[in-house]
């Protein structure tokens, strides 16, 4: 098979879907104070703005990804730009907190449709050679920090000289431009006709969305509450449902067999928990230099910029090569236990601190660990499906990460709040909170490390395809 001759070209088209959906998280951090003053967001209330885009991102990246297979990944792949700019124009003109969250769910709708079929088309230009697939995923997963990186960058530089909104604006002149290229550089990767598990769907985004909204209310009516405890069960109900329906359904948006392909179940275990301790770190981080440290939105946006740089670097120059050296599983333990260490540095943060002692040394750690585990555990989530299903995988693994991030942010917003993260001006309360939020992070990312130690095999990349890699 010969190779398509616009596949870098595409890859800079996917690569940018990746970077866009990433930013799309981070560029709302250093924005969030003044969204909260102009909206009228309480404290905790205020991670709606991030879990309102997660959420339905987590929820529908399943239902994304069945689409790619059944559709087509490339007309998926331009259906979401749509459904993402018009959530851009949503959220940019939002006047409230409930149309702000609309906002940002329509989002996380496209974003549900972009990324699963933008993974399916890099994995059908480049799975024939290994050695180009290896660069690909790496650019590919560079592509996320980078997205961090001009997140918090832009979002402090328009915020500081703009106004809020603009940090959706911005949305709809890439979209386009992206949406103009897709013809000409995308393959029309050929979809399979079949039924579509809209009932699986519904099931799935309204027990994981359940989830998340019962984690965040319960500091505040408590976890014994009754409405807690039935919003909980409703939340296990429809998801136990969830899996039943999968079992019988004809066309299923998640096949269970799936879940046989080996490494799928750890790799994904790892990538929720990275989730659910990488996230809370960044959205801590924001508001602790803000809101503590008191630096203005693009100050605040600059000191992240190291962090999220190194990402970059590490992911484009290194993690390649030590893949192909030492397999995923070392690599995926090993990012999980540093960005544990990272964390607990960053738990030592100080009312009275500063940027050089209290947030460099810990995010430049973090940015280490994560660097070591997003692309190996990715790479072994989705290595050994087979083709007709790597729609269905790569939307799988991007779901337990949004979902991790989602239920991880709700979970340490909860400790944050109940050791006084709620109290804005009282510095010492504040950072109580932000420190009780690390600590909790370190040990969901421990706990990562300990899980994918047991559950990966002990080298899940063939050796020979480690020998094609060693280029890359």
């Amino acid at each position: 098979m010969s190779a398509d001759p616009r596949r870098w070209w595409a890859l800079a088209v996917l690569a940018t879907a990746q970077f866009m959906v990433i930013m799309d998280t981070s560029i709302i951090g250093v924005a969030l104070p003044d969204m909260q003053h102009d909206l009228g967001f309480g404290q905790s209330g205020l991670q709606w703005v991030f879990n309102a885009y997660v959420v339905a991102f987590g929820g529908l990246l399943l239902l994304g990804g069945r689409l790619s297979d059944l559709l087509g990944a490339r007309r998926v792949f331009a259906a979401g730009w749509l459904v993402l700019i018009a959530g851009s124009v949503v959220a940019a003109a939002a006047s409230g907190a409930g149309a702000e969250i609309a906002g940002r769910a329509v989002q996380g709708i496209g974003s549900a449709l972009i990324a699963p079929s933008a993974l399916t088309l890099l994995m059908a230009l480049f799975a024939a050679r290994p050695k180009e697939l290896a660069k690909a995923m790496a650019f590919y997963g560079a592509a996320a920090p980078a997205g961090g990186t001009a997140g918090v960058f832009l979002g402090g530089v328009i915020t500081e000289w703009l106004s809020w909104p603009w940090v959706f604006v911005i949305y709809i002149p890439i979209g386009l431009a992206t949406l103009a290229l897709v013809p000409a550089v995308l393959p029309a990767v050929p979809g399979r006709r079949a039924g579509l598990d809209v009932a699986g769907a519904a099931a799935v985004t309204a027990g994981l969305g359940l989830a998340v909204y019962a984690i965040v209310q319960a500091p505040g009516r408590g976890w014994d509450a009754q409405a807690t405890v039935l919003q909980l069960g409703g939340a296990v109900l429809l998801l136990a449902l969830f899996v039943a329906w999968q079992r019988i359904v004809r066309g299923p948006l998640m096949p269970l067999s799936v879940w046989r392909t080996p490494g799928l179940a750890g790799a994904n275990a790892a990538m929720a928990l990275l989730g659910a301790a990488w996230i809370p770190m960044w959205y801590f981080l924001n508001l602790y230099l803000q809101q503590v440290l008191g630096y203005g939105a693009f100050p605040s946006g600059a000191a992240l910029l190291p962090m999220t740089a190194l990402m970059m670097v590490l992911m484009v120059g290194v993690t390649g090569r030590l893949i192909a050296r030492f397999g995923t599983r070392p690599l995926i333990v090993t990012g999980l236990v540093v960005l544990a260490a990272g964390l607990l540095v960053l738990s030592a943060i100080d009312a009275d601190g500063g940027f050089l002692t209290d947030v460099l040394p810990g995010s430049l750690i973090s940015a280490v660990g994560m660097s070591l585990v997003f692309i190996p555990a990715t790479m072994a989530a989705i290595g050994g499906v087979a083709p007709e299903q790597g729609g269905l995988a790569s939307g799988i693994v991007n779901t337990t990460y949004q979902v991790g991030s989602a239920i991880g942010l709700a979970a340490m917003t909860a400790i944050a709040t109940s050791q006084g993260a709620g109290k804005l001006g009282d510095l010492p309360s504040l950072t109580d909170g932000f420190q009780a939020a690390f600590i909790g992070a370190a040990v969901v990312a421990l706990a990562g490390a300990g899980l994918a130690l047991v559950t990966l095999r002990a080298r899940s990349v063939r050796p020979a395809d480690e020998k094609e890699s060693v280029g890359a």
